[in-house]
């Protein structure tokens, strides 16, 4: 990211950029600011190109074409696809691209072997645009509520990612909502995180594996009936148990392994402060019970493929089920 945002604010482009990765708010906020950066508003020198195997001529076509009144011509192309298959055409021709030409490729996945990727590095800048870890995240997020003349302690913010998820465009909503709701106040509390806060999938779905082990049926029960209302397909909640219970299992091996809360974090790829939760959740079961757990989860994952159960009723007997 520190590229491409020198590039911006030096305004001195490359002619080629890949922007990909795993975190879709940091691909569509950079798509943005190049856009805004290298046309300042110019709709005329600008191209757009959406969805998957756009016409590969036409954009060379218009790569070719000078620009009118104007340094630069900018095609953006987004989802395209190329960056999973052959695309030679486009690889063959990007040396030659005139330097009055900023082609910005936006991707969701690539494939780094794939020759236009190589050719992208070579003549260009690919970004990987990730899931950031929790202190960037505090620190983006304090940003912006710095932005608006809120404060906010390190614990609060703590318990609001907790509860938001590491999505950078849920926590932007959330804070949006913090700060309209605190107006005429500069500091933000807990009670205001829970007044307006929206509790994420993944939070939710802690809470019920937390009331499944503790055999509390009923308020499992509530929290599945809560998330089919928000829309999430069962197959998707049987993954988060899953994840979860695959976590716990992890986090006993690591501790029997002597591994401080630092390196269980790196290795499960959560944030610190959830790993102090993931572990006094693991602490209430033996290894053999957490392996139990996972295991049903793959066979209740069977059931509803091989249409023995229907996906649904499969995650309620799942829940209900005792080990």
């Amino acid at each position: 990211m520190q590229t491409l945002n020198q590039d911006i604010k030096e305004k001195s482009f490359k002619k080629i950029y890949l922007l990909y990765g795993d975190e879709p708010f940091l691909v569509g906020s950079y798509k943005k600011k190049l856009r805004e950066a290298i046309t300042g508003g110019d709709t005329m020198n600008f191209n757009y190109f959406e969805g998957k195997n756009p016409d590969v001529k036409e954009i060379i076509s218009l790569a070719d074409t000078m620009p009118f009144f104007a340094d630069r011509r900018l095609i953006l192309v987004d989802g395209s696809g190329f960056f999973k298959s052959a695309q030679e055409e486009l690889a063959a021709y990007l040396p030659q691209m005139p330097d009055t030409t900023c082609l910005v490729f936006a991707e969701s996945e690539v494939d780094k072997r794939n020759r236009l990727y190589k050719r992208v590095k070579e003549l260009g800048y690919a970004a990987e645009l990730n899931k950031q870890d929790t202190a960037q995240l505090m620190r983006w997020a304090a940003g912006i509520l710095g932005r608006d003349g809120r404060k906010i302690s390190r614990p609060v913010m703590e318990y609001f990612l907790e509860r938001t998820g590491d999505d950078m465009e849920n926590i932007r909503m959330e804070l949006e909502k913090l700060v309209c709701y605190t107006m005429g106040r500069d500091v933000i509390t807990k009670e205001d995180v829970d007044a307006v806060g929206t509790v994420h999938v993944t939070s939710r779905v802690f809470d019920m594996v937390a009331a499944i082990v503790a055999g509390n049926t009923k308020k499992a029960m509530d929290l599945y009936e809560d998330l089919l209302t928000l829309k999430e397909p069962p197959m998707r909640i049987l993954f988060l148990i899953a994840r979860q219970f695959n976590q716990l299992l992890q986090i006993k091996e690591l501790t029997a392994a002597g591994k401080d809360k630092g390196a269980m974090a790196s290795a499960l790829k959560v944030p610190p402060f959830a790993v102090g939760k993931l572990t006094a959740q693991a602490r209430a079961f033996t290894r053999d019970q957490i392996l139990s757990w996972v295991t049903l989860c793959v066979e209740t994952e069977e059931a509803v493929k091989t249409g023995r159960l229907s996906d649904r009723l499969a995650v309620e007997l799942l829940i209900a089920r005792r080990t």
